[in-house]
């Protein structure tokens, strides 16, 4: 993963807006709900004015998606006072407790920017009903505690997917003394959106190595995917997912309890996807070192509470890892973990 220049989809450079602090994430889901409706009741009723989606000139199809050109910045963003929350997430997910800041950690520090441009409201898409489909990480150096940082957000990327269409919302970590020296973490986050449609450019575009659609394993009847030997085994309580929200700010329903979860079509609470790949990060331990790159893709949810069986695996790079249902051999979540 290399980084580049934030930039619309036309190539442009986007607009840098300056924000004074990170946002919260509980009021932010509050704008995501509000503009999730917004968005459904204008794809219903095209023509309403202000929230109508309106239709192109001429041949009466929806007017284009397109996604917002700007570029969200905190600046001087403190590291000293987070020491005791960085130990609980530590000790939450199983890394070793010291003051070096572990990428799922920065992770949590720069999803409420990259939250924030999916609640704008120019944002095409809506956030709630989002399928999360993978992430792609770099860290490229340690990052301690007392660090003053740069956060950044933007989102690019809108592309077809067969069941919808997929975006990435991409976060940069800059050390705040030298922010011009480029990113010392960045984390590219993918979302589907089911429903939404985007022309194909080519037929090179069709989907066929999506996250979500990779390996037909995933989709098949279980018993039908032989998995490794498991290096490890998670028992996950109800709580997992509240105690991840605690830490992450990240209290969406579906992780909360079974109630909320089944509002949404689940029939108990699931595992934050994040959590599990960052318990998987911390099954690779020290031999990842100091600057590496990390991948997941996700499959399908984990059910709380639930037994996820893991094996970590060294490759010709670095790590393979897999999580999945031992009873059902039903993946839940891959990935990679490749020092640098």
């Amino acid at each position: 993963m290399t980084a580049a220049a934030p930039a619309t989809s036309a190539g442009e450079p986007l607009r840098v807006e300056t924000l004074p602090t990170l946002p919260g994430l509980g009021s932010l889901y509050a704008r995501g709900a509000a503009a999730s409706g917004r968005i459904a009741a204008g794809r219903a009723m095209p023509g309403l004015p202000v929230i109508g989606q309106g239709r192109s000139e001429g041949d009466g199809e929806p007017a284009p998606l397109t996604l917002p050109d700007v570029a969200y910045r905190v600046t001087r963003v403190p590291t000293a006072e987070l020491a005791h929350h960085l130990h609980d997430y530590q000790r939450l997910l199983h890394e070793p407790v010291t003051d070096v800041l572990p990428a799922g950690y920065l992770h949590v520090l720069a999803f409420p920017l990259a939250t924030a441009v999916m609640v704008r409201g120019d944002f095409p898409l809506p956030l709630l009903g989002m399928v999360h489909l993978a992430n792609d990480v770099e860290l490229r150096g340690p990052v301690v505690v007392g660090d003053v940082l740069e956060v950044r957000a933007w989102a690019e990327n809108l592309r077809p997917h067969k069941r919808g269409v997929q975006v990435d919302l991409v976060a940069e970590v800059r050390p705040q003394a030298d922010p011009d020296a480029g990113p010392v973490w960045r984390g590219v986050s993918t979302y589907l959106a089911k429903g939404f449609h985007l022309p194909w450019s080519d037929e090179a575009d069709a989907p066929r190595d999506e996250p979500a659609d990779a390996d037909a394993e995933d989709r098949a009847p279980a018993g039908t995917w032989t998995p490794p030997l498991p290096t490890g085994r998670w028992a996950l309580g109800p709580g997992t997912g509240r105690a991840y929200g605690a830490v992450s700010g990240d209290r969406n329903p579906i992780h909360l309890s079974a109630l909320s979860a089944k509002a949404f079509g689940f029939p108990r609470a699931i595992a934050h996807g994040m959590y599990t790949a960052a318990r998987a990060l911390a099954d690779v331990g020290h031999a990842r070192g100091d600057a590496y790159r990390w991948t997941v893709e996700f499959a399908s949810p984990v059910l709380l509470p639930g037994t996820v069986d893991v094996a970590v695996t060294p490759d010709d790079d670095g790590f393979a890892y897999v999580g999945w249902n031992g009873g059902r051999r039903r993946q839940h979540f891959r990935g990679t973990v490749t020092p640098l």
